[in-house]
C-alpha cells in the first residue's frame, strides 16, 4: 500500500516525465504493432493464396464409376488431404466456358475429361508433400495425368518462406529498438528521483522498498504505454480500411500481448534501472 502510494506521488510530483515515458512507451510499441499487423495481413493473404493449393487428377474414358468412386474414398482417407470431389466433363465445361469467357467457342462438348480435385490440410500444403501426394494418386491405373501447378506451389513457398525470414529479423530489430528507448526513458525517469534514492538510503529503506515503487511505476507505465499503442495501432488500421483496402487486426489474444509486453518492458526497464543506480549509492 506505501509503495503504490509513492508511486502516485511520483506521478504527480514529475508529471511531465511520467508523460513522456508513456508516451515513449506507446510510440514504440506503436511502431512495433504497425509491423506486426503488416505482418499479420501478409501472412493471412498468403494462407489465403495457399488455400486455393490442389491436385487434379484426370481420369481416362474408361474408368468405371465404382472404381473411381472406390478411389475417392482411400484419397480422403489420406492424412494430408482435406477434402475431395469428383468433377464430371460437362461441370469442367462449364466452368471452363465460366472462368474463361473469351475462349468459350474453343471449348467444345467431351474436349475435357472427368477428373479428381483434392484439397489438401493446412501444413500440408510445401511443395514436397504436395508433390508426394500427387504421386500417390498418379499410382492408380485409371489416372491418365495429375496437375497441381508444381512451379506456382514452388513459388509460394519461397514466398512465404521469406516472408518469415524477414518478419523475425525485422520484428527482432523492432523490438530491441523499442527496449532500447524505453530503457532509457525509465532511467531518465530514475536519475531524475536520484536525490530522493540517496536519501531512503541514508534512512536504512533495503533496497527492495526502494525499488517496489519504481517497480509498479514501470508497471503502470507499460501497461498505459501499451493500451495507448494498441489504440494508435487500431486507429491507423481503420485509416487504411476506410481509405486503401481491408485490413485484419489483432484479435483480443495479440492485443493482451501487446499490453502484456508493454507492462513486461515497462517493469523489467525500471528493475534494470533501479538496480544500476542503488548499486552506485
Amino acid at each position: 500500500m506505501l509503495a503504490l502510494r509513492e508511486m502516485l506521488i511520483a506521478f504527480r510530483r514529475t508529471p511531465l516525465l511520467s508523460t513522456l515515458s508513456i508516451t515513449t512507451i506507446a510510440f514504440s510499441l506503436f511502431a512495433f504493432g504497425l509491423f506486426g499487423l503488416v505482418a499479420l495481413n501478409i501472412r493471412t493473404a498468403i494462407n489465403a493464396v495457399e488455400e486455393r493449393v490442389e491436385i487434379r487428377a484426370f481420369v481416362t474414358e474408361a474408368a468405371e464409376p465404382e472404381g473411381v468412386a472406390a478411389a475417392m474414398g482411400d484419397i480422403s482417407a489420406f492424412p494430408e488431404v482435406a477434402a475431395v470431389a469428383y468433377v464430371t466433363p460437362e461441370q469442367a465445361l462449364a466452368k471452363a466456358r465460366r472462368e474463361l469467357g473469351e475462349f468459350e467457342d474453343v471449348f467444345d462438348e467431351g474436349i475435357l475429361p472427368g477428373s479428381i480435385e483434392v484439397r489438401l490440410k493446412p501444413g500440408a500444403r510445401d511443395p514436397r508433400t504436395v508433390r508426394a501426394v500427387a504421386e500417390r494418386i498418379r499410382s492408380y491405373d485409371f489416372v491418365d495425368d495429375v496437375r497441381f501447378g508444381e512451379e506456382w506451389v514452388e513459388k509460394l513457398y519461397r514466398v512465404r518462406t521469406v516472408a518469415s525470414v524477414v518478419g523475425l529479423v525485422l520484428g527482432g530489430a523492432f523490438g530491441l529498438v523499442a527496449i532500447i528507448i524505453i530503457g532509457a526513458t525509465i532511467r531518465m525517469a530514475v536519475l531524475a528521483r536520484s536525490r530522493e534514492i540517496s536519501i531512503m538510503r541514508l534512512v536504512g529503506a533495503t533496497d527492495g522498498f526502494i525499488r517496489l515503487p519504481f517497480l509498479l511505476e514501470g508497471l503502470v507505465k507499460g501497461i498505459l504505454g501499451g493500451l495507448a499503442a494498441l489504440l494508435l495501432t487500431w486507429l491507423a488500421s481503420s485509416m487504411v480500411d476506410r481509405f486503401f483496402i481491408d485490413t485484419i487486426f489483432f484479435d483480443s489474444s495479440l492485443a493482451l500481448v501487446g499490453i502484456a509486453a508493454g507492462a513486461t518492458i515497462g517493469l523489467l526497464g525500471s528493475a534494470v534501472s533501479v538496480g544500476r543506480h542503488l548499486r552506485k549509492v
